[in-house]
């Protein structure tokens, strides 16, 4: 019997998870990560929550305490990005660094085989290759933040609700009278209190406040003063405080200069991307041009490009021009439903 250590954060997805685990004859205790968190009694509730779940189903539980490393890597490289003008992804590291890493560390030291956790998506067998798939469930499914995932874990992970939807997961915990059945889903990033906002978390955490300075159009033409670079976002129209007497967005951010450039909405389109901080999610890194469908961020559709290894980057062409891609984000690569790899966009 294969013994499976899973991440619980209390909520209904991993609640079930532990179940669906049981039901396929693993052995199974769950584990819940204490990460750095400004307002604690919401990470106390989950904890709470997940051993309560877990001595409902009769599975140990442990409790990891992850929060000097999760505010090293996660939290830090959060605030870094934010300061050179970036829009960062921590969802996509923090899989990477911490449920895919330092995870794995404790299942080992903890004698489990594997790990698991509440995600939708799927690990497929073809061939002899292992796969990281899209979920089944295409609204809820979370592939795109799961790339940087070393291909060598692949075949000591599970997913669990990778085949099903939100609704029969739900229905499965009520039909097992879990508690957390009704749950409402977390939607933000889980160290910035939601109500606060990113501005006033950066403005907190570094003690520093945002600096104003210039908005410009293309040509260099002086629009307006912003209010802190923090506040930006490209492809942002909403909350620029300034009246243009047109639709005016961002286009790009400046922060060696503390600049904001704006541009009319046909200005924001781009044939190409350079990505870099590139991860692989197959046995064997492409040599040559690679066909793929891209996707620029989490909500997008993917569409048709060309991967052309570039040095230690990688050019993105797209078929049609794309709409404000991102610095900091990630461009994640898929063949059907199969996830190729990523990297992130610098330009």
């Amino acid at each position: 019997m294969k013994k499976v250590l899973l991440g619980m954060s209390g909520g209904v997805d991993s609640s079930t998870a532990a179940l669906l685990l049981l039901q396929q004859g693993y052995e199974v205790a769950g584990a819940t990560f204490r990460v750095w968190k400004p307002a604690g009694a919401e990470s106390e509730k989950e904890i709470e929550d997940a051993g309560a779940v877990c001595e409902r189903l009769g599975i140990r539980h442990y409790l990891l305490d992850l929060q000097d490393f999760f505010r090293e890597t996660v939290v830090e490289y959060f605030v870094h990005a934010y300061q050179q003008g970036m829009t960062p992804n921590p969802c996509v590291v923090c899989n990477r660094t911490v449920k895919f890493g330092r995870f794995f560390e404790a299942a080992d030291a903890l004698g489990y085989d594997m790990i698991a956790t509440g995600h939708y998506a799927r690990i497929l067998q073809e061939n002899g290759e292992y796969q990281l798939c899209r979920g089944v469930d295409r609204r809820k499914d979370q592939s795109y933040f799961l790339y940087g995932i070393p291909y060598a874990r692949l075949p000591r992970i599970v997913f669990p609700l990778g085949d099903y939807t939100k609704t029969e997961v739900r229905e499965l915990a009520g039909q097992y009278g879990l508690t957390v059945s009704e749950k409402k889903d977390s939607q933000e990033i889980c160290f910035v209190d939601p109500q606060q906002g990113y501005a006033s978390f950066l403005q907190q955490y570094t003690g520093q406040e945002p600096q104003p300075g210039d908005f410009l159009d293309t040509e260099g033409n002086r629009l307006g003063r912003h209010s802190g670079i923090w506040h930006y976002t490209v492809g942002q129209r909403k909350g620029l405080g300034v009246t243009f007497g047109k639709p005016m967005f961002v286009q790009r951010i400046v922060p060696a200069a503390n600049q904001v450039i704006l541009a009319e909405n046909q200005q924001l389109f781009t044939e190409e991307l350079w990505l870099q901080h590139l991860c692989w999610a197959l046995p064997a890194i492409p040599e040559g041009p690679l066909e793929a469908a891209v996707k620029i961020r989490s909500t997008a559709q993917p569409v048709p490009a060309v991967l052309v290894p570039d040095g230690e980057g990688l050019r993105v062409r797209f078929a049609e021009p794309q709409r404000a891609a991102t610095p900091g984000q990630s461009a994640v690569f898929y063949r059907g439903d199969r996830v190729l790899g990523g990297g992130v966009i610098s330009g």
